[in-house]
C-alpha cells in the first residue's frame, strides 16, 4: 500500500490533547459561572433545604448536558482526547450527575415538607400530584438510577453489551423528562429571558451535538462512501481479515490507529456493531480490518460474503501520530492488538523499534507483514514469544531491548493486563506520561 508518512510534531509543539482538553474544562467553568449568575439573579426561597435543592437541579442539568456532548462522538474531540478518555468521563460525570440530582431531590422534597409541617413521603406524593412537571422529573430520577446501577463495574461485567446498550438509551428520555419539568417549575425559566434562552441554547447545543456525531454524520458517510466487503481473508485458525472497498475513500478521514465501529449488513448481523482498528494504513482506495474470534460477533466475520453491504460509524481514537512528541518511537503490541500496531509503523515516520508480545510463534498475527515493513522502514523487529509468568517486558527487559526507552514515544495495544504490566514498566523507566499513547476501546464494549 502507498501511504504518506504522518510528520512528527515538533516537541515544543502544543499537544492535540491539551488544547481539547482545556478547552472542554474552560467551556464547562464558563458555563458553571453563568449558572450560578442566573441563579443568584432568581432571588432566594426562605428555606435554605429549597435553595440548595434548585442550586442542585441546576447543576444537575447542566452535568446531564455535558455527559451528552462527551459521547456525542464529534470527531474533533475524538481524534484529540480519543472515544476510551471521554467514554470514561462520561461514566465518571455520570455518577456525579447521579448524586447531584439525589441531593436536588432529597433537598427540595425535605425543604418543602419542613415548610408545609408534612412529612417527606408525603409532601413528595403531593408535590408529584399538584405540581407541573415534579411526576415526569421522579420517572426521570428513577431511570438514572437503574441506568447507573447496571452502569457500576459488577453489575456491567454480567450484562451483554446490547443489553447494556439497549437499556443506557434510556438516559435519552430521562433527559427529555428532565428538561421538561426544568421548563415548567425552573425558577430560571420564569424569572427571566436571557436565563431562559441560555438553559434552551444548552439543550440544543447538547442534543444537537448527539444528533450530528451519532446519527446525521455516519450516515452521510455511508451515503457517500458505500461500503462494501471486497475479500475476506483468512489470517490464521481464528483471525481474520475483511478488505472494503467504497466510492471516494480517499475523502475519508481515517489515519492509521484509528477503529470503526463496522455492521456487516447480513440477515442474522445487520444489528450488531463491533469495534476494530484498521490493520492497514488508509491508502484512499480501499480500508482493511483484522479480527480475532473472541466472540459470537467476530466469529462471524469469516463467513461473510464479498459484495455485503456495511455500514461503517467512525473513523475514532486518538491511537494516531497526531499526537507524537518525539522523532522516534517504541511501538509495543500485544496478540491481535497487532493490528493498529500494523497500521501504525506503515504510517511513521522516523526510527522505530516494534516489540510484538504473543504467548507462541503461532498466535503471531500479520508477523511477515511487519518484518517485511520493518525492513523497508528501517526499523528494528522483536518477536517476544513465551507465557506471562516471568514478564518478558520486565523493566530490565525492556530497558535491554530499547536502551533510549524514555527518549521515545511508545504506542501500545493489547490484552488490558499485558498493557497495565507496560504501563507499570514504562513508569518505572521514567518514560514521561505525554510520550505514552494507548487506547482501551471502552465505549465500544
Amino acid at each position: 500500500m502507498t501511504t504518506v508518512p504522518s510528520p512528527p510534531a515538533p516537541p515544543t509543539a502544543i499537544r492535540p490533547r491539551v488544547v481539547a482538553r482545556t478547552g472542554l474544562y474552560a467551556v464547562l467553568a464558563v458555563n458553571a459561572a453563568v449558572v450560578a449568575c442566573f441563579f443568584a439573579r432568581a432571588g432566594f426561597a426562605s428555606n435554605a433545604l429549597i435553595v440548595i435543592g434548585r442550586l442542585f437541579g441546576l447543576y444537575g442539568a447542566l452535568v446531564m448536558a455535558f455527559q451528552l456532548v462527551l459521547v456525542a462522538r464529534l470527531p474533533w474531540l475524538d481524534r484529540r482526547i480519543g472515544m476510551d478518555r471521554l467514554t470514561s468521563w462520561h461514566r465518571w460525570t455520570g455518577f456525579a450527575l447521579l448524586w447531584t440530582l439525589l441531593a436536588h431531590a432529597v433537598s427540595i422534597t425535605f425543604g418543602y415538607a419542613d415548610g408545609a409541617g408534612a412529612g417527606p413521603a408525603g409532601e413528595l406524593v403531593d408535590l408529584a400530584g399538584t405540581t407541573e412537571g415534579v411526576l415526569r422529573a421522579i420517572v426521570a430520577l428513577g431511570l438514572i438510577l437503574v441506568v447507573g446501577a447496571v452502569s457500576a463495574r459488577r453489575a456491567r461485567r454480567r450484562l451483554a453489551y446490547e443489553t447494556w446498550h439497549f437499556i443506557h438509551l434510556y438516559t435519552y428520555v430521562a433527559v427529555v423528562l428532565a428538561f421538561t419539568h426544568q421548563v415548567a417549575v425552573g425558577t430560571t425559566f420564569t424569572s427571566s429571558g436571557a436565563a431562559k434562552a441560555y438553559w434552551y441554547g444548552v439543550w440544543a447545543v447538547a442534543l444537537g451535538a448527539v444528533l450530528l456525531g451519532r446519527v446525521v454524520l455516519p450516515l452521510r458517510s455511508n451515503m457517500r462512501h458505500r461500503f462494501r466487503v471486497a475479500a475476506v481473508v483468512p489470517e490464521s485458525d481464528d483471525v481474520v481479515s475483511i478488505h472494503i472497498t467504497g466510492r471516494d475513500l480517499g475523502r475519508l478521514p481515517a489515519r492509521a490507529g484509528q477503529f470503526f465501529l463496522w455492521r456487516f449488513l447480513t440477515r442474522d448481523r445487520w444489528w450488531q456493531a463491533n469495534p476494530f482498528s484498521l490493520s492497514a494504513a488508509p491508502d484512499g482506495r480501499s480500508l482493511r480490518l483484522t479480527a480475532k474470534a473472541a466472540g459470537a460477533g467476530s466469529a462471524a466475520l469469516r463467513q461473510v460474503k464479498p459484495g455485503t453491504r456495511v455500514f461503517a460509524e467512525g473513523p475514532y481514537g486518538a491511537f494516531t501520530a497526531l499526537h507524537r512528541t518525539r522523532t522516534a518511537s517504541l511501538l509495543i503490541a500485544g496478540g491481535v492488538g497487532v493490528t493498529p500496531i500494523r497500521a501504525l509503523l506503515e504510517d511513521l515516520d522516523g526510527h522505530a523499534v516494534v516489540i510484538h508480545r504473543v504467548a507462541g510463534a503461532r498466535d503471531a498475527v500479520l508477523h511477515d507483514e511487519l518484518r517485511e515493513l520493518a525492513v523497508a522502514k528501517g526499523a528494528e523487529l522483536h518477536l517476544v514469544t513465551g507465557p506471562p509468568v516471568p514478564d518478558k517486558l520486565a523493566p530490565s527487559e525492556l530497558a535491554r531491548l530499547v536502551p533510549d526507552v524514555a527518549d521515545r514515544d511508545v504506542f501500545l495495544c493489547g490484552p488490558p493486563p499485558m498493557m497495565n504490566a507496560v504501563l507499570r514498566t514504562l513508569g518505572e523507566l521514567g518514560v514521561p506520561k505525554r510520550q505514552i499513547h494507548f487506547e482501551r476501546f471502552s465505549l465500544a464494549g
